[in-house]
């Protein structure tokens, strides 16, 4: 969580510092969950023969979110988010602790009219799973700290969307759709493909 923490820091730290460049700047927090696809047919056929099963979906389980972007010009600019698994889950009842991880940067499309705006959004990311151990698996000598999990890492393409309903002035309300194609994520999971959906409230500044 230290290392969510520092990408969140250095993101709030670049679009601050580009402020004085920007149209707008919006940051948001929100609670999401994932769909995926059930296992194929492929798998369970593969899984009979070859006795190798992964039935593990990436679905379910609240996921926290932060989120900001800046307008560069008009309506356009970049957009960046962090979304984990807030809890652990049980990878495929092995009794194996898993944390997906997933993150993003964007360009983005955000209009707005009165007190209703949009946002669509595509870029690149990846899809990180922590398997937690019952042992220390590696330490950093650089910073002194140890891990108990290994990372499964799989870069990701990115599709989202929302629409923003502000509350208040300056305060919106932002129920959101996200599509990851994330490549041979079905190594961990069921499927390459998940959804991320949910809602975040945020803050809008300089519009």
């Amino acid at each position: 969580m230290k290392k969510l923490a520092a990408v969140s820091l250095v993101a709030t730290c670049m679009m601050v510092g580009s402020s004085a460049f920007a149209q707008g700047i919006d940051f948001a927090f929100g609670i999401t969950t994932t769909l995926a696809p059930s296992a194929s047919a492929t798998a369970i056929s593969n899984c009979v023969s070859t006795g190798i099963c992964n039935f593990q979906r990436l679905a379910g389980g609240a996921y926290p979110s932060i989120s900001g972007d800046f307008l560069i010009h008009k309506n356009f600019g970049i957009a960046g988010q962090v979304a984990w698994r807030g809890s652990q889950g049980d990878y495929s009842g092995f009794g194996v602790p898993y944390r997906p991880i997933m993150w993003d940067f964007n360009g983005l499309y955000a209009p707005r009219v009165g007190r209703i705006g949009g946002e669509l959004q595509a870029g690149i990311g990846a899809l990180s799973t922590r398997f937690y151990q019952n042992q220390i698996v590696s330490c950093s000598a650089f910073s002194g700290t140890c891990t108990n999990y290994v990372s499964s890492n799989h870069f990701a393409l990115h599709v989202g969307g929302g629409v923003r309903f502000y509350i208040l002035k300056s305060v919106f309300l932002r129920p959101e759709v996200h599509y990851y194609y994330a490549h041979n994520a079905d190594v961990d999971f069921t499927s390459n493909n998940v959804f991320r959906v949910g809602a975040s409230i945020g803050l809008s500044f300089g519009r």
